[in-house]
């Protein structure tokens, strides 16, 4: 019989070298909770091949996890506000966020997570999506939950992110 360390290793070796949706936010902020209703959607509906990570308010505490499940692919989900329609989703980079000075609410820069994150990983493609608002208790805004369903059947229909344009 294995005991629970063996168990959790046994999931993570299963795991290791796919595919995983990075997702980013807080439930209590409003339209920053897209990421986290993105890993919540995912968790009920699993797409095959993908594996959900919810980073919430601090994802670098997953780096550790992700490192030993060694993705081949990363998709990074965050609100972030790039100035645009609430509910518009972009593809960013880490040179949009150093050089636009794109507002997210996390405890480290998000330049330091895409950097560690592409250190680890073949391909990381960051999707932002663009909030109405992040205040705390703020209701999600529609716009910003038919985006979630919109990269959430992205991911369905094979992945193909190219469909999002780049931020600039």
């Amino acid at each position: 019989m294995l005991n629970a360390e063996e168990i959790l290793a046994a999931n993570e070796a299963s795991k290791r070298g796919g595919n995983i949706v990075f997702c980013v936010g807080s439930v209590l902020r409003g339209d920053d909770a897209a990421g986290a209703l993105l890993a919540k959607k995912l968790e009920d509906f699993p797409v095959e091949g993908w594996t959900a990570v919810d980073g919430g308010q601090t994802p670098e505490n997953d780096l550790g996890y992700l490192r030993r499940l060694a993705p081949r692919r990363l998709l990074l989900v965050d609100a972030a506000a790039m100035g645009l329609e609430p509910g518009a989703i972009r593809r960013l980079q880490a040179a949009d966020v150093a050089t636009q000075s794109l507002i997210t609410t996390h405890t480290l820069p998000i330049t330091y997570l895409l950097g560690e994150l592409e250190a680890m990983c073949e391909e990381v493609v960051f999707l932002g999506v663009q909030p109405a608002g992040t205040e705390f208790f703020d209701p999600v805004s529609p716009r910003v939950l038919a985006a979630v369903e919109h990269v959430y059947q992205c991911l369905a229909d094979g992945a193909d992110f190219e469909q999002y344009p780049f931020v600039n």
